[in-house]
């Protein structure tokens, strides 16, 4: 209890005081996360809307494929993209591992099945009467994807909150491909497991409530575009 009341007025410290160490880790924490959902999103709920308004023979190798796709352990997905991006690796001239683009590819690819396999599934829920009703009224393939899409916008922004939760708060992939160079690659979730095995229980706990707080508000400001929407 008083370790956790100690991380608390910790963080209330380092925010109240500006340190400037944990205004880059926040900072990049974001970008990072943000970038990979933003790429997740644009890729994702297209190919979800196209997979839940149409129906083949491998309609159910594909629905499989997906949910094996959202239960991906994140430190096989670090592993992967380490070994892709490695010197000897295919894509090892990119030049990319141990830096942010490394550690957006890692994330993005976490959060792509989740957007992909939840919207699919918001979009399978929608009343197949609404696809009846649109197409009687002349509407293009395009203008009845985006009303079944419209229909289904509570669902989707749910895909994309479950996405954002689970990369924000993912360590081992980021570790892997981002090495936690300070700095450099260095986001909350790595810098509490270093203080972590450094004894510095405190700034843990303070780093912890900082990414909850920040996961918090994001979830909470889709959650209010959803509103508008």
């Amino acid at each position: 209890m008083n370790d956790l009341l100690e991380g608390l007025l910790e963080a209330i410290r380092l925010l109240a005081g500006g340190n400037a160490e944990l205004g880059e880790i926040i900072i990049l924490s974001l970008r990072v996360s943000g970038l990979a959902l933003l790429i997740s999103t644009a890729i994702g709920v297209p190919i979800g809307v196209a997979l839940g308004l149409t129906r083949t023979r491998l309609h159910g190798l594909i629905t499989a494929i997906l949910y094996t796709g959202m239960g991906l352990p994140p430190v096989v997905v670090g592993l992967f993209v380490y070994l892709m991006l490695s010197r000897s690796g295919p894509f090892g001239v990119l030049g990319w591992l141990f830096t942010p683009r490394a550690m957006v590819t890692a994330q993005t690819i976490i959060a792509l099945p989740l957007v992909m396999g939840l919207t699919m599934t918001a979009v399978r829920s929608v009343d197949p009467a609404l696809r009846v009703q649109v197409s009687s009224l002349g509407a293009t393939a395009i203008q009845e994807a985006w009303a079944v899409l419209v229909e289904a916008r509570i669902g989707v922004v749910a895909a994309i909150v479950a996405a954002f939760g689970g990369i924000i708060s993912e360590v081992g992939a980021v570790m892997l491909v981002g090495g936690n160079i300070a700095g450099k690659t260095r986001v909350l979730t790595t810098a509490i497991v270093l203080n972590t095995r450094q004894g510095e229980f405190a700034l843990a706990l303070a780093l912890g409530i900082i990414l909850l707080t920040l996961a918090f508000a994001a979830n909470v400001a889709l959650l209010r575009l959803q509103g508008r929407t």
